[in-house]
């Protein structure tokens, strides 16, 4: 049985949205096989990664069972500190990434410790963030140790060196992901003057070495039509690019309203998405957060992914800076089944109908409600609680 959503999309009452995840993320290494099967290396090791993703789905599953939505995707902010200052940038805007020195991040250890408790858990993907991640080579080590997961880094890609080339020659699970806006102009535009004359060298450097790595590219109305342009694409392919991730801009202000795409936009991009998939087999292609109508509505707060930000506070995703519970006083089961994760699942919210783009964001009011009662509940606690960080 089917309900209508307000857009005309049909959505399954009894949808689930874990085995419509697992589906994703075996679509997600059949496309990454695909696309790396001319590299002996790097096809033997998606081949392993494979094995190890379908031994998760099945871990996943059992927890399940046992009362635990496991999802199969986590984000990691590893570090507040960041180079550049993007214009629009979400992390700043939540002041999540600031100039001053950082206080209070999770060390090197203690990211390995959340990172090998998600493996035990199932996770299969951890997209480390920041900030400027590759600023954090230690975690870059640690999580190249962790072979059975796969790490994609999203970096401005100013500060890779050979050293870190090495690195991802060794650790076949570490995964450049480099911010790009298009050309030259809007890259640098956004990105600042030399930016993407920087990333054309590192993409040489890393495709000389047979190394995989893909791009991440901001969607807006201004960059849309051209960031699926073949024009574009076919320059990345040249370069050797393996993935690219469409990551649709989230307004985090009232101001970046105007940049926001709309369901037009999204109907545009999914068509050019199919048509893609089907002319460029030696690429993949994933958009985030995708069309939330077919995907049951938002993933986020552990219907799909969550967040921990640099300082270890879980959070429902990186455009919504909301936590009440932190990783280092517990355990990240724990955090899966936090208050505000389970009152965002449990109350529908992130299902309900909403403009585009964040669904938290929109409900805003709502989800500052929700903190307001986990606080009130908290204080009134005479055993304390876990300490929130935002």
């Amino acid at each position: 049985m089917a309900t209508i959503d307000k857009g005309g999309v049909a959505v399954s009452k009894n949808f689930d949205v874990q085995e419509y995840m697992a589906k994703g993320v075996e679509e997600i290494v059949k496309e990454a096989i695909r696309a790396t099967f001319r590299d002996p290396r790097e096809s033997a090791f998606m081949a392993k990664f494979a094995l190890a993703s379908r031994k998760a789905t099945r871990l996943r599953r059992k927890k399940k069972k046992e009362g635990l939505d496991v999802p199969p995707f986590l984000i990691a902010s590893i570090t507040s500190s960041c180079n550049l200052h993007c214009a629009g940038c979400y992390s700043r805007s939540n002041h999540a990434t600031v100039d001053c020195k950082p206080v209070a991040q999770l060390t090197d250890e203690e990211w390995l410790k959340i990172f090998k408790e998600a493996q035990s858990l199932g996770v299969s993907f951890i997209l480390l963030a920041g900030g400027e991640p590759m600023l954090r080579r230690g975690v870059m080590v640690a999580a190249g140790s962790l072979q059975s997961i796969l790490f994609p880094i999203f970096t401005n890609g100013t500060f890779m060196d050979e050293k870190d080339f090495d690195l991802f020659d060794r650790c076949r699970n570490l995964v450049p992901v480099m911010s790009i806006e298009g050309g030259k102009a809007e890259t640098d535009a956004r990105r600042g003057a030399g930016v993407y004359e920087k990333l054309v060298d590192n993409m040489d450097k890393l495709h000389s070495r047979g190394l995989i790595y893909g791009v991440s590219v901001t969607v807006t109305k201004e960059n849309l039509k051209q960031s699926v342009s073949d024009e574009f694409l076919n320059s990345l392919e040249k370069s050797g690019c393996k993935a690219v991730f469409y990551i649709e801009f989230v307004p985090v202000t009232e101001e970046g309203k105007k940049l926001a795409p709309d369901d037009a936009d999204r109907a545009f991009m999914q068509k050019e998405l199919d048509r893609l998939r089907k002319t460029k087999q030696e690429m993949m292609f994933i958009s985030f957060p995708g069309d939330e109508k077919s995907s049951g509505g938002c993933l986020a707060a552990g219907r799909g992914f969550f967040h921990i930000n640099s300082h270890g506070g879980a959070e429902p995703c990186p455009f919504s800076a909301y936590s009440d519970i932190n990783v280092k006083d517990t355990s990240l089961e724990a955090a899966i089944n936090s208050g505000l994760f389970a009152a965002l699942r449990d109350g529908r919210l992130l299902e309900e109908d909403h403009a585009g783009g964040c669904v938290l964001f929109e409900k805003k009011a709502q989800v500052e409600e929700i903190m307001r009662r986990i606080a009130e509940e908290k204080a009134s606690d005479p055993r304390g609680g876990n300490r929130a960080e935002g």
